[in-house]
């Protein structure tokens, strides 16, 4: 008799490069899950998992999320996570994996052929439509982002409101060109229709793939003080001067309070996290920079 069960479980790998919005569109489809039960599996490139504190969590358990959805992080061994997973009872519907901003996600991809209890659903990758061509052709990060274009099976250009009409024309040709092999889907925000995501994408790229080194980026991660001016911290993270490409963390503040502060490029945001939603790590700053440009020394100064 059918248990109604799959012989195996659809994942589905979600890229893009640093600040593109992979966080974001986790937390959408969370949000839009409708029942699915949907487990996710996050690594954010660097010592401190700031992305699980995005992922919207019941209470304080970091892994159960509202709808029977869990996240966890896989660290190093991305195989054991993904057995543990298959063997939950009820098993989730579909499995995502939020690969690191600097990581090819084929190489993802291509090791779960290896993996019994598990299929490939896709490769999806998140660009964002302002800056993605000055990244492409950039001399330290251009490969990385080339190669994630033409290993996509899905392409989401994000932040789509950032450009102008001409300006959208122009990009959607630019990455049909890049990226033949690709559907592109553009969005706010990152919120797209969970059918795009979970669907099944079709599949036109090459099979072959090769690691890619993570060494060309590095990361560190500094503590400000409490009462920290949030304002001042965010305008100096994106002022080019330390070498900081993504930020991302918690800042204390002195009414007990936390506020969230993002950092993409030059461009800068903060949030007021919700009361009874505190972060459930220390208040802290992750930062990534290209290695040898990355200020830690200065980082270290700055409201430390």
């Amino acid at each position: 008799m059918s248990t109604g069960v799959p012989l195996t479980l659809p994942v589905t790998v979600i890229g893009g490069y640093l600040g593109a919005g992979k966080t974001t569109l986790i937390n959408h489809l969370l949000r839009t899950a409708s029942g699915m039960r949907l487990a996710v599996l996050v690594n954010e490139f660097g010592a401190l998992s700031i992305d699980e504190d995005l992922i919207e969590a019941e209470q304080d358990d970091i892994i159960s999320i509202a709808g029977g959805c869990i996240c966890c992080s896989f660290g190093d061994d991305l195989s054991a996570a993904l057995m543990d997973i298959c063997a939950f009872k009820p098993p989730p519907d579909h499995i995502l994996i939020e690969a690191s901003g600097v990581a090819i996600p084929a190489a993802i991809d291509t090791s779960l052929t290896v993996l019994p209890g598990v299929q490939s659903n896709g490769i999806v990758v998140l660009v964002d439509a302002e800056t993605v061509k000055t990244a492409f052709e950039d001399i330290y990060i251009g490969d990385t982002v080339q190669r994630q274009l033409a290993e996509a099976d899905l392409l989401i250009v994000n932040k789509i409101d950032l450009i102008e009409g001409p300006e959208r024309t122009s990009l959607e040709h630019w990455l049909t060109q890049k990226a033949p092999q690709a559907r592109q889907v553009p969005a706010r925000h990152a919120k797209v229709p969970l059918d795009a995501i979970l669907g099944g994408v079709p599949r036109k790229r090459p099979a072959d793939v090769a690691d890619h080194a993570v060494t060309l980026f590095d990361s560190f991660v500094f503590r400000p003080k409490a009462g920290t001016d949030a304002v001042l911290l965010a305008q100096a993270l994106a002022s080019q001067m330390y070498g900081v490409i993504r930020a991302k963390g918690f800042i204390c503040n002195q009414d007990g309070r936390y506020t969230l502060l993002q950092v993409v490029g030059s461009r800068w945001q903060l949030a007021a996290v919700p009361e009874g939603n505190a972060p459930h790590s220390d208040c802290a700053i992750i930062c990534i920079g290209l290695r040898g440009r990355l200020d830690k020394n200065g980082l270290m100064r700055l409201y430390s």
